[in-house]
């Protein structure tokens, strides 16, 4: 069992940044993504890591604005999310996993989740 915690969501303005964190025993031997759903929609990729290294993994919508990393010392994996629009609106949520590559941006390949933590960006 893996317990995950995040951390950093909030009530921003449409250009400013946000950096959420999500903190757990053992995240270096799973592949680690953020997810985010809006009210009435699916849970959609958003980013990930894969396991034991340092390859990343982006959406399209998200790509040159949000990165992913992680701290192995502090057992915590961050989103740093910058010039932040209002479709980003939603709630977010970190999840582990040994999901193949091909397989990488689906939810259903993740077998623990975070409680989430909303992100609001106003315009």
């Amino acid at each position: 069992q893996v317990q995950l915690v995040e951390s950093g969501g909030g009530l921003v303005q449409a250009g400013d940044s946000l950096r959420l964190s999500c903190t757990a025993s053992g995240l270096s031997d799973y592949t680690v993504a953020w997810f985010r759903q809006a009210p009435g929609e699916d849970r959609d990729f958003v980013a990930a890591l894969r396991q034991r290294s340092t390859n990343t993994y982006y959406a399209d919508s998200v790509k040159g604005r949000f990165t992913i990393s992680r701290d192995n010392a502090k057992n915590t994996v961050y989103l740093q999310m910058n010039s932040l629009k209002p479709d980003d609106t939603a709630v977010y949520y970190c999840g582990v996993g040994r999901p193949i590559l091909s397989a990488l941006r689906q939810a259903s390949m993740y077998y623990y989740w975070g409680q989430g933590t909303q992100v609001t960006v106003s315009s």
